[in-house]
C-alpha cells in the first residue's frame, strides 16, 4: 500500500539526526565518525574517516590530515579547526555543541559543509 509506504519513510525521516553548526571551510564528505577526546586518541584515524571533537589543537594535525572531514562542538571561524581546515581544503563544521555527543565511533554521517549540517546516515 504506497500510503503506508509514505507515511513510513516520513515517520523515519523525523528520525534521522542532523546536527548544525558553522561552516569553517566548505565541501561535502561521507564517512565513518571517529570522535578524538585526547591528542593521544588521534592515532586511531585513518585516512577516510570523519573526525569528531570538541576542537583540536597542534597536536590533531597530523589526524586532521588523514581525515575527509571536521566537525567540532566549539569554535569560531579563527579556531584551530577552521584554520586547519581551510589551509588543508577539507570540508569542516565547527560550533555544533552536541557532535561529541551524539555520534559514536563507526557512525556513518554525511558532511555538507557548504551548509553547515551533518546527517547520520544508516
Amino acid at each position: 500500500n504506497i500510503n503506508f509506504l509514505r507515511e513510513k519513510t516520513e515517520k523515519e525521516e523525523k528520525k534521522e539526526i542532523f546536527i548544525r553548526g558553522n561552516t569553517a571551510n566548505r565541501g561535502k564528505a561521507k564517512g565513518p565518525v571517529k570522535v578524538v577526546k585526547y591528542s593521544p586518541d588521534c592515532s586511531k584515524i585513518e585516512k577516510g574517516d570523519i573526525l569528531v571533537a570538541s576542537m583540536t589543537t597542534p597536536e590533531f594535525v597530523g589526524a586532521m590530515r588523514r581525515a575527509a572531514a571536521i566537525i567540532t562542538d566549539e569554535g569560531g571561524i579563527t579556531c584551530h579547526a577552521a584554520i586547519v581546515s581551510r589551509e588543508l581544503n577539507i570540508p569542516c563544521v565547527i560550533g555544533t555543541k552536541i557532535a561529541t555527543k551524539v555520534l559514536k565511533d563507526g557512525d556513518k554521517v554525511e558532511v555538507d559543509a557548504n551548509r553547515g549540517v551533518v546527517r547520520k546516515i544508516r
